[in-house]
């Protein structure tokens, strides 16, 4: 076996599901717990700190049988921006995209404002992105701006 075909073999072949890919690798545990993949019973792969050309380092998430509707993978977008999915059929990638932040987050992300109604009610927060670059979004409530490294994902 070659060289180059070793480092293809990291991770197992998916012959159904989806692989999400160029994940740095200090969020790829973020965004496993976004995904929900802790409750999940399918077959998952997780590796972290692989190679990358494209960012020197990356983190990988392979999941059988499951595809994500793009309100959940584009969830993901918030803490790490540019990942890659890949949805496989048949050992085949069939569909390949970056994901993007919705233009709008519910009940995703918590208010940092103490008095905003949303930490005193029973009611889910709603944040508005008003910078996708830079990932900045606004409280619909309390119309506080949160910069993407003040966000604390519920």
């Amino acid at each position: 076996m070659s060289a180059e075909k070793k480092k293809e073999l990291q991770v197992a072949a998916l012959e159904n599901g989806t692989a999400i890919d160029h994940i740095p690798p200090s969020q790829l545990f973020k965004v496993a717990k976004l995904l929900g993949l802790e409750n999940m019973n399918n077959t998952i792969t997780i590796g972290n700190n692989f190679h990358s050309n494209k960012m020197s380092c990356k983190g990988v998430i392979k999941i059988s049988d499951k595809f994500f509707c793009d309100e959940e993978i584009n969830r993901i977008a918030l803490i790490a921006p540019n990942v890659i999915l890949n949805i496989i059929r048949d050992y085949e990638v069939v569909e390949k995209k970056t994901v993007t932040l919705p233009d709008e987050l519910v009940g995703l992300v918590k208010c940092n404002n103490p008095k905003c109604i949303t930490n005193n009610e029973p009611m889910p927060t709603r944040f508005d992105v008003i910078d996708k670059e830079k990932g900045t979004i606004r409280c619909h409530y309390c119309e506080r701006k949160i910069n993407k490294e003040d966000i604390i994902v519920k």
